[in-house]
């Protein structure tokens, strides 16, 4: 089976995180703990994390009470501000094709793809992460590490 919506493995990783970090705003959260939540390299993690540190959406503590936590409210962080502090700016909706082969105005798909394209961009302009943290049962860090299953 095939996703028709895929994004990026780094780009799934930062709404994770930050959906956890915005869950439980008033705590720093070590990195080893969030990738044991998510199931992921720390290292990897750890990657994803200094991005969203160099765009000032999350600030890093080095030490043993250190971790990482937002910078600000999760209701001020639209979901686009985390995808681009990953992967860079949202482009155009462009050739599902790897060689492009019209000239785009009579494309087969292009105006499924070109909605479909903004339609996701909408959505991640206008979803806060606190939008986004709220809305899905998502599992909640407990002080050893591990991951119990928690509500909105």
């Amino acid at each position: 089976m095939s996703n028709l919506l895929r994004l990026s493995e780094p780009v799934s990783l930062a709404l994770h995180a930050a959906a956890l970090l915005a869950r439980q705003p008033d705590q720093r959260i070590a990195n080893a703990r969030l990738a044991a939540t998510l199931q992921v390299s720390e290292h990897h993690l750890a990657k994803v994390m200094q991005r969203l540190a160099r765009a000032g959406l999350v600030s890093s503590t080095r030490g043993p009470q250190g971790g990482f936590q937002l910078e600000r409210a999760a209701d001020r962080v639209a979901l686009i501000e985390l995808f681009e502090a990953v992967d860079g700016p949202v482009g155009e909706a462009k050739c599902l094709l790897s060689q492009q082969i019209c000239d785009g105005r009579d494309c087969l798909v292009g105006e499924l793809v070109h909605d479909v394209h903004e339609h996701v961009r909408r959505y991640l302009a206008e979803t806060t992460l606190a939008r986004l943290a709220e809305g899905f049962t998502f599992v909640e860090l407990d002080s050893e590490g591990g991951a119990g299953s928690t509500g909105p």
